[in-house]
Parts: C-alpha cells; structure tokens; sequence
C-alpha cells in the first residue's frame, strides 16, 4: 500500500507540472477539471488489482546438475514410522520493530479519526449557521435571485437566506443547496454577484467536490502533497466560477464584478481546510490572482479549447497508464479474486473450535468447490512448509535432484529436530519437513530462478523477498487456501508446467496412506503456533477430492490441529475415515 501511494503522489505531481508547464494553453475550466483527476489517482489504491488485466513475461533458462547420494533403507524405514501430524516447524522471532507496520496502520486510524471529527465539528458549525438563517423577504432580493437563477440555467431547489454568523456569501447543503448571504444589507449590484457566483458554484456541483475532497483528505492526512493538491484545486475552482460569470456578463460589467469580489475579501475569514462550503472570499493573494484573471479575462478562442481538450486527454493517459501499476502495489496481492459458478459455501464452523479458519474442498469427479469461510478461503497468507510440495517440483524440473534418487546427505550441522540430523530423500525429508532439504535446492536455483517458476505456476503472490532461506516461513510469499487447492488440482491431474515423472515422485514423496495424501505447514512466531495448514487430496472409490484447511489463534493453530480439523469434516462427509 505505501509504494501505491507513493506513485498515486508521483501521478498527483505529474499532473501539476502539467498544469504548470502548460497553463497559457489550458483554459480556467479546464484547469479545474484537471484537478479531478486527483480524486482518480487517491482512488486507485482501493482498487483491486482483478480490475486490470496483468502478463507474466518470466522465462528463464537453468543450468542443470543431478545429486547422486545414497540414504540407507533403515533410515528410510524410521522415517516413515515417524507420526506425520508432528509439527516440524522453524520458530519465527518478531522483535518490536517487526510490529512498525501494525503500530502505523493504527497511528493512520487514529488520523483518521482526529480529522473525521474536525469535520463533523465544522459540519456543526454549518448546522448551527443554517440554524441561525433566517429567509429573505426582501421582494427586490427574491426577484433578482429568480432572475439570477434563470440566467446560469438552473431549475432546481436553492434555498436562499441571510445569517449574522456569515461574513461573506457562501453555499452549503449536500441534498438541497442553500445560498447564505450575510445579514448585513447588501447593495442589490454585490448582491447579484454573489448570488451568480454561488450558483455556478452549485450548478458545478462544487458542494459534492467538497465533500470527496474531505473524504480524501480524511484517508491522506499524513500527505502533505494532497494538502497541496486541493488547495490548487480550491483555487483553480474559483477561477473556473469566475471565468463562467464572466462569460455571462458584458465586458463592461467585468470591472464591477471585480469590484464586489473585492468588497467580500476585505470581510474573509480562513475557513478550515475541511471545509464542506463553498465561500466567494478568498485569502489575500488567492484575490489578487482572481483580480488579476478578471482583468485580462477573454472569451475561450476555439483553439483555447482544442488544446486543453487535448492536455486533459494526455493527462487522462498518464493516469489510466498508472492504474494497474498502482492497483497491484496496493493490493500487494493479498487476496485471490476468485470468480466462479461452481461453488457451494457451508458453514462448518462446529469442527473449528476457538479457531479462525477456512476450509476448501474439490470434487474431481462433480467440479463443485465447498467453502468454509469465504473470506479467508481468498486471504493470502505465509505456506509455511506445504511450499514444499512444490519446492520439491522445482528442484526435480530444474534438474537439481534426481527422480531415480533424492537423497541427499546431512553436512552434519546441528538442527533444531532429531529426525533432521540425518541423511534424507525427498519422501522422508518431506514427511518430517526437513528444512535444510529444501532449502539446499532452493539456494541452488536462486532467487530469480525461483521466481520464474512461481510465476509461472501462479503461486500466489510469487513474492521472494523475504530472502531465498525464508520467504516462505511467515515471510513475503503467501497464498490462499483456494489458490492452493487449484494448484493441487493440477498437480493430481498432472497439468502443470511439469514432467510427468516428477509429478508422480512428488506424489509418491507426499502419499501419507493408502487413500490419504498431504503436507502439513505450521508458523510459529515468537514461541506460539499462531498459523496452521493442511492441505492435499484423498482417493476413494466415489471420487478424489482436493482439500486445504488453513487456521489461525493465538496459540496451538499448528499443522497437526489443521489435520485434525480436515480428517474430522472428510470423515462427517464420508469421503475420508482414518481407521
């Protein structure tokens, strides 16, 4: 989300140099216009990614080698006797500085919440101003604003008042405009004026524009470039007001309309940077930039308007060029956007317990997902050691492990469990989740080459920039419980970017029973089992079924419990029965 923001603030930069470059050529109008592209760019980062069509252009060349060890069949034997529902897993530490993203997600809450009620305090202020307005019954006054009315062309219901809180004429009223003069008897000349302009105001729909602007500044407290961004557009939006009066008025009436925007700016007051009104006064220098617009004001040439058309076409382009680029960094991928028919949602919250979780199964034979859990069954979150399944198909495919032979041998470094201090191939390595296995093959490819493959597999959010020893151990990669069963889906049916044969060894390497198949993969942060996987497939008469549960709690949601879970709902739907 930071980097989506970052290159929202560089669009936001890109299109005030634009504006600044080109200003003799972009008309008033459409200056203002331009600023409205600001709210697109603040947009974006909400957007997900699933909007915008994505390549994935990796291809990459390996070089290969083959590991020739032996492990003896003893060793083999004691492997498999091992009860596989042990939870083999690396403890994860988190010092305090791991916490900064949560502690500035928070931080940005409590923002948010400060400028939220700066607003709704300015809202009460309005309130208590319209509570103050009493209604012109001046018959002089009420005819001009008809007249007023009928010459910007607007039709609707606007309320018109006077209020002795109100200095300068403003517009308010998000659902019925009301136009609030001040309770100061002004002269019928100033009094057009200012009506006019706060009814080109309310035909521009400048009231709404105020309330997105905000809501975006309520979202961007904490970016200094937005601050900058609206007040340009505030700016920009009274000359555009401007400029639409004075193409109304005859030019000889232009000096006088100057007059009157004088006459109010003597009484501005700074409104709150929050504002939800529309006010004819301005600061100091903003007036002496209207006046002197109003001086050198002339009707928009044809090829005025050609060139700013076409500038806010290019500026257009540079932000729609950005969108997907913004959208993905957003997102980061965190959560699969899965589209489908064929699925039937249950709630089998029961076999869960006190834990948070999701639960995907796949009939083969019907094509029909059950879901448990629909969010999180599309939150991407850490594989933790079920990545080994295809850590395991990379290295055969690669070249770096032998499918007539995967053992390879322990260097004798001490690890963290007894049955890792020993010789392994890829079936007992995988059964006891030994790390070092997988990750020796790992290093060997590369971080790059790792990628690739990933990439190519559409292994969730494909990010290896937790280091090449522990991106998958509660680091960068994550991956949903339905993105894991779509790739198990092809595993089993042997549709993937593999060889056959390296497909059938995996299988072999992950077959716990005769009908049972899968890896389990806990987290384990600071000392606690916060994250649990189980995930694989069974084979019966009936059918195969593909099936990921994933967990999460404060302690205990390790592996074993996601494979207590999931044996529990395969055996209450008859596919699967442990004993």
């Amino acid at each position: 989300m930071t980097a989506a923001i970052t290159l929202s603030s560089i669009g936001i930069l890109l299109i005030l140099l634009v504006k600044k470059a080109f200003k003799k050529h972009i008309s008033a109008r459409w200056q203002h216009n331009l600023c409205l592209l600001f709210f697109v760019l603040l947009t974006i980062p909400f957007i997900p990614s699933s909007f915008f069509a994505s390549l994935n252009m990796s291809r990459l060349h390996f070089e290969r080698t083959v590991a020739t060890n032996t492990l003896t069949a003893e060793s083999t034997a004691n492997a498999y006797a091992a009860d596989w529902l042990q939870d083999f897993a690396v403890p994860v530490y988190v010092s305090a500085s791991g916490y900064l993203p949560l502690v500035l997600v928070r931080v940005w809450i409590a923002g948010m919440v400060v400028f939220a009620a700066i607003l709704l305090l300015n809202n009460r202020n309005l309130h208590l101003i319209k509570e103050s307005m009493k209604p012109i019954d001046d018959e002089e006054l009420l005819s001009l604003f008809s007249q007023c009315k009928a010459e910007i062309g607007i039709k609707g219901d606007i309320g018109l008042g006077s209020s002795i809180l109100v200095k300068t004429p403003m517009a308010t009223g998000f659902f019925i405009p009301v136009i609030i003069l001040p309770a100061e008897k002004l002269s019928l000349e100033d009094a057009r004026y200012a009506i006019l302009h706060e009814l080109a105001h309310c035909k521009n729909k400048d009231i709404l524009i105020n309330y997105i602007m905000c809501l975006f500044q309520i979202i961007y407290w904490f970016n200094p470039l937005v601050y900058i961004a609206f007040k340009k557009m505030r700016a920009d939006r009274e000359l555009a007001c401007d400029a639409s009066i004075l193409e109304m008025l005859p030019k000889e009436l232009h000096v006088d309309y100057g007059g009157a925007l004088l006459n109010f700016a003597s009484m501005f007051s700074r409104p709150s940077v929050l504002c939800l009104s529309t006010n004819m006064g301005n600061s100091k220098a903003q007036t002496v930039k209207r006046i002197k617009h109003i001086a050198s004001y002339t009707a928009e040439s044809t090829c005025l308007k050609v060139k700013s058309v076409c500038l806010f076409i290019f500026a257009l382009f540079l932000v729609f060029c950005q969108m997907p680029l913004i959208s993905t960094l957003a997102s980061d991928n965190a959560r699969f956007h899965f589209n489908a028919n064929n699925v039937q949602y249950k709630d089998l919250g029961q076999f869960f317990g006190d834990f948070a979780g999701s639960f995907v199964l796949y009939d083969i034979e019907s094509s029909i997902y059950t879901i448990h859990n629909r969010d999180m069954s599309v939150t991407r979150v850490s594989p933790n050691s079920t990545y080994k399944i295809f850590s395991a198909l990379i290295a055969l495919e690669a070249g770096f492990l032998d499918a007539n032979n995967t053992v390879r041998k322990w260097d004798g470094t001490p690890q963290p469990f007894e049955a890792w201090n020993q010789d392994h191939n890829l079936a007992t390595a995988m059964r006891s989740s030994a790390n070092w296995y997988f990750q020796y093959f790992d290093a060997q490819l590369g971080i790059e080459g790792l990628r690739s493959y990933l990439t190519r597999l559409n292994y969730g959010n494909s990010n290896l920039s937790g280091g090449i020893s522990s991106f998958w151990i509660e680091s960068s990669l994550r991956i949903s419980p339905i993105e894991q069963v779509m790739l198990l889906r092809n595993l089993y049916q042997n549709n993937t970017i593999f060889e056959s044969r390296h497909v059938d060894t995996v299988k072999g390497a992950i077959r716990l029973s005769e009908n049972l198949s899968g890896k389990t993969g806990s987290g384990i942060i600071n000392g606690r089992f916060l994250n649990g996987w189980f995930v694989g497939y069974v084979e019966n008469p009936s059918g195969t079924f593909i099936f990921a549960t994933y967990i999460q709690g404060e302690d205990n949601a390790a592996g074993s419990a996601a494979a207590q879970i999931t044996l529990s709902i395969l055996e209450d739907k008859g596919i699967y029965n442990a004993n």
